[in-house]
């Protein structure tokens, strides 16, 4: 077997998934255990504000970051791999002097656009002065991006794991007590440490691995425009990213409350993030062995659809045990008034089945280069969630954003797969449809099982559909890698 070939087996993909989906695990249930607390003192007032912050920032830095954080990996890779240390010393200090630039631009473009942030955000108060205070958490975001392009670039993976569990315990200890204390005054404060600190520890590694240069010149500003060129498509789709967020949650708050925002908020991220466990290896190693193989086109649609076969087998227990077991998880993970998001969350986990089956596929698009697609894909997915939201929010609530998010990614999967079966001649393999027609019934069973109101029958039918996914899930890629023979060895490895 090749190294390309062992690289694209369903072993290395179950191996990477598992590492990259632990460490999203960990960090998870850190984060859930701050987001307890955060919810019971602030409750979903506060957690509303936390979220429209956030969403101005997100905004803010997407806009002014010129997609520095996502084009600079492949230069400082490109680098990387050719073994030229020069070349790689040289792509540091124009992805440097870039993040520098756009730094200060996106800081002092939030001074400036504070009174007219303010507007567009809130229908009450003037927070004109918390954006203000804010604005150095764009400076700290667009730093704290081009070193991280640079740790990734250069396979420096662990570093980049370790970084992330520090900062989110840093989060919990810090955030909580100023909440405690301050209640929602300390919200501005907190965000400001929690970005602080992000920057401080990746700078810290960054620059202990490749020494800064004092030194800026003009030619690194003229060699990073073709990074930059590149990087616009990734700046223009997280602004449309950004946009579409900003959009839903300044809806919400204008035609409902701040309580609404904050719940929606909370279900929203809790499904992404718990489904985000399976797909935090999609950037980090997925995309690029898809570039790798990006001019072999038979080799190309083989990972495509073996990643979305292993997706969508580890992906499926988790749905169909988180759907059923809502009504106990919510409240322990953050309170009893969180309740009214059970609904809204039960049908945006559908929406995860076909989010495993497009992200695959709409790696694709940025491993062929291919900007103009990509941004279109972005475009219509955001003006679909958007208009879908606020139709369906209007006429059923908080179930319908789910209803919306769940139509949206249906959609949208539709269209990626036209797009690259057209553009890229790619074509689903007939494993990838027999797993989804396993899997997926059995999720949609689940769904009607949460609508039982009798508690003995909820739990009996919601526990078998749980065993019945998982046993499918274990049986199939127990065929594929053995896996129970590979565990066995490992275990007596380490006896031995």
């Amino acid at each position: 077997m090749s190294k390309q070939q062992g690289n694209n087996s369903y072993s290395h993909i179950l191996k990477y998934t598992g590492i990259f989906g632990g460490i999203q695990f960990l960090n998870i249930f850190i984060a859930l255990v701050r987001n307890k607390f955060v919810a019971v003192i602030l409750g979903p007032h506060g957690m509303g504000l936390i979220s429209l912050f956030n969403s101005t920032i997100n905004l803010l830095s997407n806009s002014t970051n010129l997609g520095i954080s996502m084009s600079a990996v492949k230069n400082i890779s490109e680098a990387y791999e050719s073994g030229d240390e020069e070349a790689l010393r040289q792509a540091i200090k124009v992805i440097r002097t870039w993040s520098l630039l756009t730094a200060l631009g996106g800081m002092f473009l939030c001074i400036v656009l504070s009174p007219l942030v303010n507007e567009f955000t809130f229908s009450w108060g003037n927070h004109t002065l918390h954006f203000i205070c804010l604005s150095p958490i764009i400076f700290m975001m667009a730093i704290t991006g081009g070193e991280t392009a640079i740790l990734k670039g250069t396979r420096h993976l662990k570093p980049l794991a370790t970084i992330s569990v520090y900062n989110i315990i840093f989060a919990l200890v810090t955030s909580v007590p100023i909440y405690y204390f301050f209640r929602s005054s300390g919200i501005v404060p907190s965000l400001i440490i929690i970005a602080t600190m992000q920057m401080v520890l990746t700078i810290r590694c960054s620059f202990k691995l490749f020494p800064p240069s004092m030194t800026i010149h003009k030619s690194h500003i003229n060699e990073g425009l073709f990074m930059v060129r590149l990087g616009i498509a990734f700046m223009i789709a997280g602004i449309l990213g950004s946009g579409a967020d900003f959009v839903i949650r300044s809806y919400l708050n204008y035609v409902s409350s701040l309580d609404t925002v904050g719940l929606y908020n909370a279900g929203y991220m809790m499904t992404m993030v718990y489904a985000g466990m399976v797909f935090s290896a999609m950037e980090t190693d997925f995309f690029p062995r898809l570039s790798a193989v990006n001019n072999d086109k038979e080799a190309r649609r083989t990972l495509v659809n073996r990643q979305i076969e292993v997706s969508l087998l580890l992906i499926s227990p988790m749905l169909v045990a988180l759907m059923v077991g809502l009504p106990i998880i919510l409240p322990l993970l953050y309170s009893s008034k969180f309740i009214p998001i059970i609904g809204m969350m039960q049908i945006t986990i559908i929406a995860m089945y076909f989010r495993a089956m497009k992200l695959p596929m709409a790696y694709m698009t940025l491993a062929r280069g291919d900007s103009k697609a990509y941004m279109l894909l972005e475009g219509i997915y955001d003006v679909l969630i958007v208009v879908l939201t606020m139709v369906c929010f209007a006429h059923f609530g908080l179930e319908g954003a789910g209803i919306a998010i769940t139509l949206t990614s249906v959609i949208d999967y539709v269209i990626i797969y036209c797009v690259t079966k057209h553009k890229y001649g790619y074509n689903i393999s007939a494993n990838v449809v027999k797993y989804f027609l396993l899997q997926f019934p059995i999720g949609l069973a689940a769904y009607c099982v949460t609508q039982i109101h009798n508690g003995v029958v909820y739990w009996i039918f919601g526990i078998l559909l749980t065993v019945l996914s998982t046993g499918l899930s274990i049986f199939i890629l127990h065929k594929k890698v053995s896996l129970w023979n590979k565990l066995t060895a490992k275990f007596k490895k380490r006896q031995d």
